[in-house]
């Protein structure tokens, strides 16, 4: 009995402020993402810590650090809310016009810079209820548990070998070329591929200590190293700085071809010989089956579709 009253306290909302409050770490955070003004989550946080006998979250000097009761309520928490969140929705086939559920998704921003605003506007579009999360690809963004855990509903970017544990669609294959300033010598007198082994290279972050991007990887295979110079974790800043230097970006021609319209930036062919970039869509068997998740998907292979066209 004391266990059905207890239940009686609990309703989806104090759920999921839980489980926002208990992932961003942060009340003033979590009032942003859940559209709540601040004292209403405080007050809902209060509730849920009377009903825990627990804290939830402590103050670490600056931080709020999770209790060790609290870590274990995070998974129960996003699975209660996934799980009431395709109740009826799949039951009923996904309606887009009136759907109110969140799509999350994680991408790379190496991909054409247009993508991303234009799959929003296109899931804003047709499905103007449903919230949408872009979540980025960082060093410790570990996307494969995301799948598997139901945080995020999709993952975009290119991988040399993409997990075979998780359903795949190919979006588009990208000629590999390299970008330049207009003031760099190679526009004038071309290049061998001695000497673009040998120029300054610029490249993204490592996602992980020792992890290799596509092409370091492929360079590798051919038992070739290129001289990398610099490092960024932001790849749209990249092109800017390129522009400003001798630096050489190696990258995807249509990622490329954006930027020479803005920049005084030219495309090279690579003398060294590449396999064109394969950009994937990658997700979870947990949501293969789902109308909602499936129409998210072929929103994105829409996208990506039209962006080839031009």
């Amino acid at each position: 009995m004391r266990d059905q009253a207890l239940l009686d306290k609990i309703d989806l909302h104090l759920i999921r402020v839980l489980h926002t409050v208990l992932t961003e770490r942060s009340v003033s955070r979590a009032a942003v993402r859940l559209g709540m003004h601040q004292p209403a989550v405080s007050g809902a946080l209060k509730r849920l810590r009377d009903l825990a006998g627990d804290p939830l979250l402590v103050r670490s000097g600056a931080a709020m650090l999770p209790t060790d009761a609290a870590l274990r309520m995070v998974e129960p928490a996003g699975a209660i809310l996934r799980a009431a969140e395709a109740l009826f929705s799949d039951a009923r086939g996904f309606d887009p016009r009136s759907a109110t559920r969140t799509f999350r998704v994680a991408a790379s921003d190496y991909l054409d810079p247009r993508f991303l605003p234009r799959l929003v506007a296109r899931i804003k579009s047709e499905a103007p209820l449903c919230p949408i999360d872009i979540l980025a690809l960082t060093p410790d963004a570990h996307y494969h548990a995301h799948l598997e855990q139901g945080e995020v509903d999709v993952v975009i970017g290119n991988w040399p070998q993409p997990p075979s544990d998780l359903h795949m669609g190919r979006l588009f294959a990208d000629e590999v070329v390299c970008l330049v300033s207009c003031e760099h010598p190679a526009v004038r007198r071309g290049w061998v591929p001695e000497d673009w082994l040998a120029a300054e290279h610029i490249a993204p972050t490592p996602t992980h200590p020792g992890a290799r991007g596509v092409i370091d990887a492929h360079l590798e295979s051919l038992g070739l190293s290129r001289r990398i110079t610099a490092r960024c974790a932001h790849f749209s800043a990249i092109p800017d700085i390129v522009a400003s230097s001798l630096l050489v970006l190696t990258t995807g021609r249509q990622y490329c071809e954006r930027y020479t319209e803005q920049l005084p930036l030219a495309i090279l062919p690579c003398p060294v010989p590449f396999p064109p970039l394969m950009y994937y869509q990658l997700w979870h068997a947990r949501t293969h089956q789902s109308a909602a998740a499936m129409w998210l998907r072929e929103c994105v292979k829409a996208v990506a579709e039209s962006l080839r066209k031009q």
